[in-house]
């Protein structure tokens, strides 16, 4: 294994000095392992006549093979350090600005009264912020979006949240029509969502060009906000249907400003030992999946 660990990464960086770093060993040491691999194997597995090493075309295959086989290593690390762990003494959970909480908060608060050894940290994160908490190993479980194509994320789909432009009545000074355009509502105060991420490229949703802003920390704030004629905005639409129903809110989704549906998704890392607590609530979510994705499901709003 040693020897194929070398090979991987002077195969991935090209030079046996950044190969060595990367693994935290000597210069020496990896140039002796990968030597003492083709001795084995009887086979030339480096290119050594340039600046950068290169693959040969049988070190291009054995290098395919390897990533596997090294892949398979890392699973079975993994999953011996999860039966080597007791009940883990805490979960660290983050929920996204659009998860449904009261049907969230009241599943996660059944589960940890049956494991009252575990203790729940639970932080709430917006826009791009749980993505990062959990790429950052700052979160063992995200229930949020835009995790399904992430690498290294397993996730559960938890359904799709369709989010409607939305105003108070009067908010404005002409008629809704589905062809308001983004000049028409560039003079008008959009809510927006603030972006917890710190480092991660920022995710700029629905946004009017050149159009006044208030910045808020959550989609209740926002839904207040716009409720009382203040800005408009998106917001998803399991937190607006009785104010659709009533008239308190209008729907502007039109050819400029569509519905737009965000897929909501539990999500937890590949390459981390998973304990039992955490194993039994990834089953518990699974179970309940069905009954959220239905509760989520929502019909095209009309014009008021």
């Amino acid at each position: 294994m040693h020897e194929l660990q070398c090979f991987d990464a002077v195969a991935r960086t090209g030079r046996f000095q950044a190969a060595a770093e990367q693994l935290h060993r000597s210069h020496p040491a990896v140039f002796a392992a990968v030597a003492k691999l083709e001795r084995q194997l009887g086979l030339p597995l480096l290119d050594r006549s340039g600046y950068r090493v290169k693959l040969t075309d049988a070190g291009r295959s054995l290098h395919r093979h390897a990533q596997s086989v090294l892949r398979e290593v890392e699973n079975l690390g993994a999953h011996a350090n999860q039966l080597a762990m007791g009940v883990e003494s805490e979960l660290r959970i983050v929920l996204g600005d659009f998860c449904p909480r009261p049907r969230v908060l009241q599943l996660l608060g059944r589960f940890f009264g049956q494991f009252q050894g575990t203790r729940l940290r639970l932080d709430v994160e917006a826009v791009g912020g749980p993505l990062e908490r959990i790429l950052d190993d700052e979160a063992d479980l995200v229930i949020h979006g835009g995790a399904k194509s992430t690498p290294g994320l397993e996730c559960i789909e938890l359904g799709s949240v369709c989010f409607v432009p939305v105003v108070a009545p009067g908010f404005l000074p002409f008629d809704i029509t589905p062809s308001i355009t983004p000049k028409e509502m560039r003079a008008l105060t959009q809510c927006v969502i603030r972006d917890t991420a710190h480092h991660a490229a920022k995710r700029d949703h629905f946004l009017v060009e050149g159009a006044p802003q208030c910045s808020v920390p959550d989609q209740l704030i926002k839904k207040e906000l716009i409720v009382h004629g203040m800005a408009w905005g998106h917001l998803p639409h399991f937190l607006i249907e009785e104010e659709l129903r009533d008239g308190r809110l209008l729907s502007i989704a039109g050819r400029f400003f569509a519905e737009h549906v965000e897929e909501l998704v539990a999500a937890r890392r590949t390459d981390r030992p998973c304990g039992p607590v955490a194993a039994q609530l990834w089953d518990e979510l699974q179970a309940e999946a069905p009954a959220l994705r239905a509760s989520l499901a929502c019909e095209e709003t009309p014009l008021r």
